[in-house]
């Protein structure tokens, strides 16, 4: 599933932080503080960056058979 362009809550738009967000937090920093640094304040806007499940990579594999 791609990451949503907005908070499912309230509408924020959140997706023009997510690659931020993954690369900082794949440089190992802590998500909350990678979150505050973008300002996501809401506790509903934050649900949707550490609940999103990256699952595209997987069902490539199983596109063509």
């Amino acid at each position: 599933m791609y990451f949503p362009i907005r908070c499912f809550t309230c509408g924020q738009v959140v997706a023009d932080k997510y690659e931020d967000y993954c690369k900082k937090t794949g440089e190992g920093q802590n998500p909350a503080k990678v979150l505050n640094e973008l300002g996501v304040e809401r506790y509903c806007c934050r649900r949707m960056f550490i609940s999103h499940v990256e699952v595209s990579e997987k069902i490539i594999k199983y596109d063509k058979m």
